[in-house]
């Protein structure tokens, strides 16, 4: 049974859709100016010799606009917690406070937003060429495909045509994701 192009196009749909996932997920460590459990959930934390998420060794709240309390599972770790924290460059303030750890989020001044405005347009630059790259992966795949007469994918010239048409247009929808994403997440950091 010969399959068709599409049997390509669902495999970068996957791929693209990963790289939009990931994005959305990058973007919601920086910070915008108020306190979000995202900005530390992924910091690692020197656990019993392991380096583990700190989402893994406690709970993290929202407890104030600009502060969060992370409650760890096992008392003890609120040192490294701190440690953690203070050293992960987020420019984040975190106290030991019974038994747990209060983390503040300053005021970010222009210039702060301005940088983490301009590290977003360049993470998002950076999916826009991962996806571009699938693209062309699929491209090369779909044209091979039609070459090789003894390949399980029996295309033609027209649906080829029609493979490469419908990558672009998968490409477009991806990227103008990526691009309300970033508008969202630069008007949130603006106006903060």
């Amino acid at each position: 049974m010969a399959l068709s192009y599409q049997s390509f196009l669902d495999v970068a749909t996957e791929r693209m859709d990963k790289s939009v996932d990931l994005f959305a997920h990058d973007i919601r460590g920086i910070r915008t100016g108020r306190a979000n459990t995202g900005l530390i959930e992924n910091i690692r934390v020197d656990y019993y010799g392991s380096p583990t998420p700190l989402s893994q060794i406690g709970n993290i709240s929202v407890l104030e606009a600009r502060t969060l309390f992370v409650k760890p599972f096992d008392p003890s770790t609120a040192s490294a917690i701190e440690k953690a924290i203070s050293s992960a460059d987020l420019g984040l303030s975190a106290v030991a406070d019974g038994g747990g750890v209060r983390v503040s989020v300053p005021h970010l001044s222009e210039d702060q937003r301005n940088k983490m405005v301009s590290r977003l347009k360049t993470m998002s630059e950076d999916a826009k060429v991962a996806m571009r790259n699938i693209r062309r992966d699929f491209i090369k795949d779909v044209e091979t495909s039609e070459k090789d007469k003894d390949s399980d994918v029996n295309l033609t010239e027209d649906d080829v045509k029609s493979a490469k048409s419908n990558i672009q247009d998968l490409l477009k929808k991806h990227e103008s994701r990526l691009e309300e994403l970033l508008k969202e997440k630069s008007a949130d950091i603006l106006e903060n």
